[in-house]
């Protein structure tokens, strides 16, 4: 069971900054970590591994600073990790991103099954997994709570809806996007530590995947993030003091005033 993990380096939601001229985040400085739903896609991974054996490769798209992040996946279970970094890749949207990540993915010599997290904290769109899959051109599912089995060519997984979960069978290869209720992810070992510090993590171009510049990074985009902004804050409304029950009497008195009851 050769599984791929595709993973991202975020910033760390509580230093998240804009700067108020530009309208994009300010990145220098800011801690960085493993986008918390992908540490769930590769813990799954290697659980399979060491359900059906097979190995787990981590790749991700980034500048060169996220080969920290796999050194991290490494330290966590992960065999091998590749880093997919070229200024030709920055400012991919997700569908370009996808587009990379694909022709990584079709490098490999052979694979069984593509993790990805259900979203990133940074984008939030859910995108990048189907999108990946429709390129690649294999079966897809989203919002795997659990992987029940893998018998031959096909994978049986538990899939989280609004009322409940559905029981989904789907052909191999294949791409999923998981929720974190699909396990706990562990903690480095010493030995994975040790073996992330020595591993080797080759590092991939748009040519040496061979890749046109041009289907890549923005100039590959179909979107465009124009601006990003805070909300401003308002001083606007009114705290009520005192003990609970005054508080909702005061609150039933003002919207009598106002006419909403």
């Amino acid at each position: 069971m050769n599984t791929v993990v595709c993973l991202k380096q975020v910033p760390d939601t509580g230093d998240v900054k804009i700067d108020p001229r530009t309208g994009t985040l300010i990145r220098e400085g800011i801690k960085n970590i493993i986008n918390p739903l992908d540490t769930y896609a590769l813990e799954e991974g290697v659980r399979l591994r060491e359900r059906y054996g097979g190995k787990v490769a981590v790749i991700s798209m980034g500048p060169p600073q996220v080969e920290a992040a796999l050194r991290e996946a490494i330290s966590l279970g992960a065999d091998e990790a590749v880093l997919l970094s070229d200024r030709a890749f920055a400012g991919a949207d997700t569908w370009a991103t996808a587009f990379t990540l694909a022709a990584a993915v079709n490098k490999r010599a052979e694979y069984d099954l593509v993790i990805c997290g259900q979203q990133t904290l940074d984008g939030d769109t859910g995108q990048v997994g189907p999108e990946l899959a429709e390129i690649l051109d294999i079966s897809f599912v989203a919002y795997v709570s659990q992987v029940e089995e893998v018998t031959g060519r096909h994978l049986r997984v538990r899939r989280l809806v609004e009322d409940g979960y559905e029981i989904i069978e789907a052909p191999l290869p294949a791409v999923i996007t998981v929720v974190k209720e699909i396990n706990l992810p562990r903690l480095p070992s010493l030995r994975g530590i040790t073996r992330s510090k020595s591993a080797a993590i080759p590092v991939l171009t748009a040519k040496d995947l061979g890749l046109d510049e041009s289907l890549v990074g923005l100039a590959g985009s179909f979107t465009r993030v124009v601006k990003l902004f805070s909300p401003e804050r308002t001083c606007s409304g009114e705290i009520f003091q005192g003990e609970a029950e005054n508080q909702v009497d005061c609150l039933i008195g003002r919207l009598k005033d106002t006419g909403i009851i």
